[in-house]
């Protein structure tokens, strides 16, 4: 296995990027997963580096961080809140707020300069952001979250708009979050302004598809990329890692077009079911019950076996789809997915794969699909519903659906095609980077130094 090494002035770049930032190695990662594969675009467009591209786009436009007080029945908690607003070159900044108690700022710095380049794949006019809160909202009453989202709110509502910053739900913000943040954000500005917030509730702004789109888009990208070898999904065997919204509609849409899912995942382990998952009572113990994958397992007990240590990538597949967080596919677990024959890994997560895990998918011929790619649908669907809150229009699950596959298809190509230009073919993960930084970089320089 050879490392990647950087070029000389992209190298001098990146070592910059982390003085800059210490300790926020979240960031650090994405940045180096880009640097990896800009050699040839500065080669062959070095305009970009004079006109200092690169440094502009690690530097985010703006960075907010904020208290988020609560008085719980007397218990004061203070929260830490943040909205990075990292790259406004093609439209509003554009990305999810995430409730977690991992989040740090180099947590949103790193899926804000990720969103940068996933908007810009899309080809719709958003820029890149993200934000959050180091808050856990598990086990919470629904009064208790609302009560937070409507602090979070308070500060936040000065900070963004439809023509400036875009929020939608992450991990821990899901429709419930979106409907007390878009509450408070209403009560105070005295406007209802629907497009300053997506995923909303179908009833009062929301667009059809947004809840499958995440899941949808990654196993359509799949899809083209089985296409391009001539092949499909019919038969195929899948591992989908976590069992929340992005896993359970990639597994539904694997199962729609005729692959088996044999297996999924929560934080209490992973289940393998040699019958294959059977998605409507996952869909009832996960978001009905709010029960444990272990659940699963007890009611299946005749197919389906629960795991509790080791590695659910142990499991032979001919294509897994990692969907839970961060770095959770490390270089073992790429080596056993390769030995096992693994075909295609595409990322449902954001940057789900460590460095060390691509670099074995590449040595090994596994066909990589990066999250910047294969999870834009969620993204994408969110900028449909800002079309029809613009236009006070709703479109039908069908066409909405159409108009997801399409854009994931546009992907695809995209990347493929940039990756051959670049001599890198069938490299997904550089051609992705190399098409959307070459989209926000021209964009950027027509500008200006702004």
């Amino acid at each position: 296995m050879v490392a990647i090494v950087l070029d000389e002035k992209i190298s001098d770049l990146y070592a910059q990027v982390v003085a800059r930032n210490p300790g926020e190695a979240e960031f650090h990662q994405a940045v180096r997963e880009v640097f990896d594969s800009l050699g040839p675009v500065l080669a062959k467009h070095p305009h970009y580096a004079d006109a200092g591209i690169i440094k502009r786009l690690t530097e985010p436009e703006r960075q907010i961080i904020f208290r988020v007080p609560v008085d719980d029945q007397g218990q004061v908690q203070i929260n830490r809140g943040f909205r990075v607003e990292f790259n406004s070159a093609l439209g509003p900044y554009k990305g999810g707020l995430r409730f977690h108690p991992s989040v740090y700022l180099g947590v949103v710095k790193f899926l804000g300069f990720e969103q940068i380049f996933k908007n810009a794949l899309t080809g719709l006019p958003i820029g890149g952001g993200k934000g959050g809160a180091d808050f856990d909202p598990k086990g919470r009453s629904d009064a208790e979250i609302m009560r937070f989202c409507q602090s979070f709110m308070t500060e936040l509502y000065r900070h963004i708009g439809e023509y400036t910053d875009v929020p939608a739900g992450d991990t821990g913000v899901g429709g419930r979050e979106i409907g007390y943040l878009f509450g408070q954000y209403k009560r105070i500005t005295n406007r209802y302004e629907s497009g300053v917030l997506t995923g909303k509730g179908l009833a009062w702004g929301g667009s059809q598809v947004r809840t499958e789109a995440t899941g949808y888009g990654v196993v359509f990208f799949v899809r083209e990329m089985l296409a391009a070898a001539g092949d499909d999904l019919d038969g195929k065997t899948v591992v989908v890692s976590g069992s929340g919204n992005v896993a359970i509609y990639a597994i539904e849409k694997v199962q729609q077009l005729g692959g088996r899912v044999i297996a999924c995942s929560d934080s209490g382990g992973y289940v393998v079911d040699d019958a294959g998952i059977d998605l409507e009572l996952l869909k009832e113990i996960k978001n009905v019950r709010r029960g444990r994958i272990s659940d699963y397992a007890d009611a299946r007990r005749g197919s389906a076996r629960h795991v509790d240590t080791g590695s659910m990538w142990s499991v032979p597949t001919d294509i897994a789809i990692p969907c839970a967080t961060q770095n959770e596919l490390n270089g073992v677990d790429a080596t056993q997915l390769a030995k096992n024959g693994c075909r295609i890994v595409a990322e449902g997560a954001n940057m789900p794969s460590t460095p060390e895990a691509v670099r074995i998918f590449a040595d090994a011929g596994v066909g990589f699909a990066p999250g910047k790619a294969a999870n834009a649908g969620g993204v994408a669907t969110s900028a449909l519903e800002m079309q029809q809150n613009a236009s006070r229009d709703s479109w039908t699950f069908a066409h909405t659906e159409d108009r997801l596959s399409e854009i994931m298809t546009a992907i695809h190509d995209h990347c493929l095609h940039t990756a051959d230009e670049y001599g890198a073919p069938g490299n997904y993960a550089t051609g992705a980077n190399i098409a959307a930084f070459t989209r926000v970089a021209d964009a950027m320089l027509a500008l200006g130094l702004i």
